[in-house]
């Protein structure tokens, strides 16, 4: 197996796989690609043989962060709030996290993940070059750990709530996170918020019964965004408000 340090070259069309783990929740595996036209490489997470995320773009991470924090502003003014935490599920390539440290916006940043393996490749292997400023922000925080246990079982709350830990509430990576977007998982996700706190959730494409779902939850102003992306159908983040 490759060094996680020493990255080797890769055909343009033919992934190397850097690290294969098998871990509680199935195989994790890390490869790299080279692109067919530039110089560019990209690096893949691939979950239980379902491709995850990679580092080819980053703006459906970034503008998730964003609509979070578009969405804080309809509320109370933030002159009367204190700085506003936020909680991000799932640390993949570290888009998301690497974004919302670089805004001194948010007073906390902490990420749940799951996969011991994700968290290695951030912090000693390849990824760190996408998030080693951020983690070594003190306002960051990695929290090993399930994030539907988390959300049901911690007592800390936090201002936004942004989950990227799926393709989507209908496209789950395992079954066991189906239970995130269910009536319970989503009134768990409320208790972490705030008053006038702010779920937001990305997904591969848009879900009519997940709107319904977050109404019936008791989350307001509920909406989705469009994500434009370079191939293919746009990518979505929906949007809900806990109540205050």
């Amino acid at each position: 197996m490759p060094s996680l340090t020493q990255t080797p070259p890769a055909e343009p069309h033919r992934p190397v796989t850097l690290d294969r783990r098998e871990g509680p929740h199935g195989e994790v595996v890390l490869r790299l690609r080279q692109e067919a036209h530039g110089d560019r490489t990209v690096y893949e997470i691939i979950a239980n043989g379902c491709f995850l995320m990679d580092t080819s773009d980053g703006r459906s991470e970034r503008l998730l962060i964003d609509a979070a924090r578009e969405a804080l502003g309809t509320g109370e003014p933030m002159e009367d709030r204190t700085a506003p935490r936020l909680l991000i599920g799932g640390l993949g390539v570290g888009f998301s996290l690497a974004h919302a440290a670089a805004d001194p916006f948010w007073s906390r940043v902490a990420v749940v993940e799951r996969e011991q393996a994700i968290i290695d490749w951030h912090r000693t292997g390849p990824l760190s070059v996408l998030s080693a400023d951020a983690l070594a922000d003190p306002r960051t925080e990695i929290i090993t750990g399930d994030l539907v246990d988390y959300v049901h079982n911690a007592s800390d709350t936090y201002d936004a709530l942004c989950l990227d830990i799926d393709n989507g509430p209908d496209w789950t990576v395992t079954e066991d996170n189906a239970s995130l977007y269910s009536p319970a998982g989503l009134a768990a996700c409320a208790r972490r918020l705030t008053p006038d706190g702010v779920l937001a959730v990305w997904s591969a494409r848009p879900s009519a019964d997940f709107e319904v779902s977050l109404r019936n939850a008791g989350f307001t102003r509920v909406r989705t965004e469009e994500i434009r992306v370079a191939r293919g159908v746009p990518d979505v983040v929906h949007l809900g408000v806990r109540p205050a």
